[in-house]
């Protein structure tokens, strides 16, 4: 009789580990998807074991994230950080050394694989067929949606990719996709089978993220107790459009002096992809649009200081290039903060257009500055905004994703073997 839920889980996270703060190098909402999932699981009996790349010699072969949940950290490749394009390469080395792991135990000490982006899924889907269990997968990004998307000074995403990831598709069991729109893009783009799509929406920490007093959170903060405040969260790379945000209050200087007379913009996270090889360009370019004196740049914090942020913010922009679904948005949201965001991938799910917050189509950075205008200007409109953000967001608790992702563990072990994907990944990595 199958098991109705997987007693232990091998949860493989490659290229970041879900130690690492969030907001800066390759470190974001995958992070926190992969701890917030795994404590909740934990919570409920199962257990989680995440196999991450060690990226440093003094970091601990095991480290125990909460009661139920360990953190594998395999040693692959030079220790010093890779760029992700150079991980492929340290695949094989990775893949040896999980399955060595797990051939330490006894036979069938994992019921279920779970990768999260392409590079895990290479990984997982050898330990699939090593092991005999159903692999899950979660791509949380798309090569080919990034690549239709580019943001000035962002590379295109490789072949080698884009090869991966149509394998790692085919490979799958299940597929969990972050929205509806990234499971309409996995079927489309990649002809995945849409019977094993899965959509879960990722969720929020609520009893962290809500509501609470402006003036206090800027006092805390040191910002001015008037005036209107924008906060940009997340990793400073051109695919966030962190310079739309520039530009957008450059123009609402240029046509609402008197707003940006009391306008602070804060940047909360640390430089990340393109991002790190000109980790002055957004100071550069504040006083190249002569707004240098407004913007104040943050490195990236706790969650709980995080939150003291969307508090202290009239709103929060997420004007992203692409974005499988936006947990910033979320976030700031469940704090009682307005967005403004582009009208890309999972943001139309995140942030309810006219109720939560804006969705902007494109990136001009004018028609960010009007939606900027309409809100700084009318308090009442804020206000209704800030109620509807709440609601909004309260549909997003964590527990809820974890209640879903349970039910597609159940349905893929409840699967016959026979009926699980074939694999080609497998070969390759193992040759």
């Amino acid at each position: 009789m199958p098991r109705p839920f997987p007693r232990r889980i091998a949860t493989i996270s490659v290229h970041t580990s879900p130690l690492e703060q969030p907001g800066t190098g390759d470190a974001g909402g995958l992070n926190v998807y992969v701890v917030e999932v795994a404590k909740r699981l934990a919570a409920r009996g199962v257990e989680v074991e995440i196999f991450t790349r060690a990226v440093s010699r003094d970091t601990p072969p095991i480290a125990e994230l909460t009661p139920g949940v360990l953190v594998r950290h395999v040693p692959a490749g030079p220790f010093e950080e890779l760029d992700k394009a150079d991980l492929p390469s340290q695949l094989c080395h990775f893949t040896f050394e999980m399955l060595r792991t797990e051939a330490g135990y006894e036979p069938g000490r994992y019921d279920l694989v779970h990768g999260h982006y392409w590079l895990s899924g290479q990984v997982g889907a050898v330990a699939k067929e090593r092991w005999g269990v159903p692999l899950v997968q979660s791509m949380h990004t798309l090569g080919k949606v990034k690549n239709a998307a580019l943001a000035t000074g962002e590379r295109a995403e490789p072949h080698i990719r884009l090869r991966g990831e149509s394998e790692v598709i085919t490979a799958a069991d299940r597929l969990v996709a972050n929205t509806d729109d990234e499971a309409r893009q996995l079927a489309g783009l990649y002809g995945a089978d849409p019977a094993k799509i899965w959509t879960v929406n990722p969720g929020v920490d609520l009893r962290v993220f809500r509501p609470g007093g402006m003036s206090a959170a800027r006092r805390r903060l040191r910002l001015p107790a008037s005036g209107n405040v924008i906060v940009f969260a997340g990793r400073i790379q051109p695919l966030k459009g962190p310079d739309v945000v520039l530009r957008a209050a450059a123009a609402l200087a240029r046509d609402n002096p008197g707003l940006a007379r009391a306008l602070t913009i804060a940047f909360v996270g640390g430089p990340s992809g393109a991002g790190r090889a000109d980790p002055d360009r957004l100071t550069e370019l504040a006083r190249h649009l002569g707004i240098g004196g407004l913007v104040r740049l943050e490195p990236p914090c706790p969650q709980a200081d995080l939150a003291d942020w969307y508090r202290a913010a009239t709103l929060v922009m997420v004007p992203s290039h692409s974005e499988s679904f936006g947990l910033v948005a979320v976030e700031a949201q469940a704090c009682g903060t307005p967005v403004v965001a582009a009208s890309v991938g999972g943001l139309r799910t995140a942030v309810q257009n006219g109720v939560s917050g804006f969705l902007v189509d494109g990136h001009d950075p004018d028609r960010y500055a009007r939606v900027l205008a309409r809100i700084f200007e009318a308090p009442r409109l804020r206000a209704r905004l800030a109620d509807g953000a709440v609601a909004h967001a309260s549909r997003f608790g964590w527990g809820a994703t974890v209640d879903r992702l349970l039910a597609v563990y159940a349905g893929v072990l409840a699967d016959p073997p026979a009926r699980r994907g074939g694999l080609e990944p497998a070969e390759q990595i193992a040759s």
